[in-house]
């Protein structure tokens, strides 16, 4: 039986365990990928990765090629969850309106744990890549980190009902996410070093059952579920599971509808043109003239998390005096900064102060999320939520799947590049909320929209 309705822990466990994953999966692949190229282990001494930083030198374009295969195998990896994923994120989240969160929130930690497991056993007992793709799909039908994510803030609105406490709350998850995210890659760094891959992976894959069992036995589900509610599998309640998403958009107003599309786009265009370069970071700084070893790496991770420290901060200060989408056009501003700035760091120095223009990148998300929310009733949260998570899925496999490919195919000639184009492509949102202030887009809309859907079921 649940006794709490905290959720931060959730969140804070399954972040630092996916985020301390990550940089260890990433090295783990790069390794393999290593010693295929060059018959070797890659060696690190002295806080410095001894990769070769002399183009005339043979080893120099070998070098290239384990970056190359690096980024094409985690393009087709993340590929194989991602119509699963989609698929589930789109049921699990919209299903927790009349059925519960708690099933969003279960199954895609069952799915990390899965994929941990799958990564544990290539390292201890020498199996081929290959058995990732096989967990990469399981994983992909237990819903994955969009759908965790999604269901994460379904949560927070259906406890949050003042409109400035949602920002906040929300902004609160968000910024749980990133201290985890920063610490997590620090300890990586460390742990990696002190106990090699084969250990390293059972840390994650212990926090994973920790947050399992938090799930189960302690925290409280916010929905109640009817007798005719509980019976998911009948015609009635399978229909419903998709029917959310569809009849949030069938019977809003035209000026609803175009607030939230033009919402959800600028939502969509800010995740693809930030998480895609965000995530070469940890290839970049591997490579010359870098050349950062698995500590350093985790340190750079570290130091991202003062953006979420510091976004959280500013949510929390500029909501008592800005729009949200004010707010929301300063993060992006300072996401442009921040990549323009990565684009050309060549240097430990300059790769660590890149964090500093990002101190406000992580606002957008999070406020974009909360005025998607505002703009619904209180029973379609779920809907809103399957739906984002859904975009979310498709939209972060995508840029992977993009920014991986074109680093790959420009790391010879400009390594920065992908920055420059994120910076360019966060023009896109940027726009499109600026848009949405000039057509005369105000926070008192949200009340307004509501009560427009709420007044025909009172007349009735």
């Amino acid at each position: 039986m649940g006794l709490v309705y905290l959720v931060e822990p959730v969140m804070a466990f399954y972040c630092f365990a996916c985020f301390a994953s990550y940089p260890l999966m990433q090295q783990f692949v790069y390794q393999r990928f290593w010693e295929e190229e060059f018959n070797s282990t890659v060696f690190y001494s002295d806080n410095i990765s001894h990769c070769e930083t002399n183009q005339t030198n043979p080893n120099f374009t070998h070098q290239k090629e384990v970056q190359k295969k690096s980024s094409t195998f985690y393009t087709t990896l993340d590929l194989t969850a991602l119509f699963p994923s989609l698929l589930m994120a789109l049921i699990l989240v919209s299903y927790g309106d009349q059925h519960g969160r708690k099933a969003s929130l279960l199954l895609p930690s069952a799915g990390a744990l899965l994929t941990i497991g799958a990564y544990c056993s290539a390292s201890f007992f020498d199996l081929p890549l290959e058995i990732l793709y096989v967990a990469s799909v399981f994983s992909g039908f237990l819903g994955g980190f969009a759908t965790f994510v999604g269901g994460c803030f379904s949560y927070i609105a259906d406890i949050a009902k003042d409109m400035q406490t949602k920002n906040v709350r929300i902004a609160f998850v968000d910024m749980i996410l990133g201290v985890s995210s920063g610490v997590a890659g620090i300890t990586s760094g460390y742990i990696l070093r002190a106990l090699g891959f084969k250990w390293s992976f059972l840390l994650p894959a212990l926090l994973h059952t920790l947050n399992i069992l938090y799930i189960l036995f302690i925290l409280e589900e916010t929905v109640k579920r009817s007798e005719f509610q509980q019976n998911v599998m009948s015609k009635e309640g399978f229909k419903e599971l998709f029917s959310g998403v569809f009849l949030l958009f069938k019977h809003a107003s035209y000026k609803k509808r175009v607030t939230i599309s033009m919402l959800m786009f600028a939502f969509m265009a800010y995740l693809f043109s930030n998480i895609g370069a965000v995530g070469l970071f940890t290839l970049y700084e591997l490579d010359s003239p870098l050349c950062w070893d698995p500590v350093r790496v985790g340190w750079g991770s570290a130091l991202s998390m003062f953006c979420f420290v510091f976004s959280f901060l500013g949510v929390v200060l500029f909501t008592r005096c800005l729009k949200d989408a004010y707010i929301v056009l300063i993060g992006i501003m300072s996401c442009i900064g921040g990549m323009t700035m990565a684009a050309f760091a060549t240097t430990t120095v300059t790769m660590m102060l890149v964090r500093l223009p990002f101190l406000f990148s992580a606002m957008p998300l999070p406020v974009l999320r909360s005025m998607m929310s505002k703009v619904i009733l209180e029973n379609e949260q779920g809907a809103l939520f399957a739906c984002i998570a859904c975009l979310e899925s498709l939209t972060g496999s995508l840029t992977v799947a993009v920014f991986n490919s074109i680093y790959g195919a420009t790391v010879l000639w400009f390594p920065g590049f992908s920055f420059l184009l994120s910076a360019v492509l966060s023009l896109v949102p940027f726009g499109l909320v600026w848009l949405l202030l000039c057509i005369g887009y105000q926070e008192r809309d949200h009340v307004l929209l509501i009560n427009e859907e709420s007044s025909p079921e009172g007349e009735s």
